[in-house]
């Protein structure tokens, strides 16, 4: 009986890996399953040295639109996220027929926050990225334009993150 107990919690760490994740893990391509999302949608973690393999991937699973990509914090002295949702579109006529799934890729603050830009394979990453870039300072490698977007060119720091200190607008700015 206690066999059947412990071949029954084995099991269960495999039923715990989302489909797509299971998918991933058997093309040998390293990632973390985690908790899906309200809406139950599967949300991965890869590694940043990853990410491209990784999305390459799952547009050959039939993922062939980059519906966001974005970033965020999690707080002062924590990650750096970028995310991607990624959703599959057979036929727009009919919303049954949309798949989707999340991809995070968690960078420490205090280490390289470069990861690889998807431009190559969804060309619709290009200003997402540029954003990203622009208030969280996650650098996009290959990315073909990285310059900022929303912030001047000469802008310090990263408005969005969470240990970000806004300087006295009014002293930096000339006066017309």
């Amino acid at each position: 009986m206690e066999k059947d107990a412990l071949a029954k919690s084995s099991d269960t760490s495999t039923e715990k890996e989302g489909i797509i994740s299971q998918s991933l893990t058997k093309d040998r391509i390293p990632n973390q399953s985690l908790a899906n999302d309200n809406l139950g949608i599967e949300n991965i973690s890869v590694e940043a040295g990853k990410l491209y393999e990784a999305v390459s991937a799952l547009k050959n699973y039939g993922f062939n639109y980059l519906q966001c990509q974005g970033g965020y914090d999690e707080g002062p002295g924590k990650n750096l996220v970028s995310f991607y949702h990624f959703i599959t579109v057979d036929d727009l006529q009919k919303i049954d027929n949309i798949k989707e799934v999340r991809l995070k890729v968690f960078l420490k603050r205090d280490s390289d926050l470069s990861i690889p830009s998807l431009y190559k394979i969804f060309k619709g990453s290009d200003w997402q990225e540029r954003e990203t870039y622009d208030m969280f300072g996650i650098n996009f490698i290959d990315h073909p334009n990285p310059k900022r977007l929303l912030m001047p060119e000469d802008w310090r720091g990263w408005p969005l993150r969470k240990d970000y200190i806004q300087p006295d607008f009014y002293e930096l700015q000339d006066a017309y």
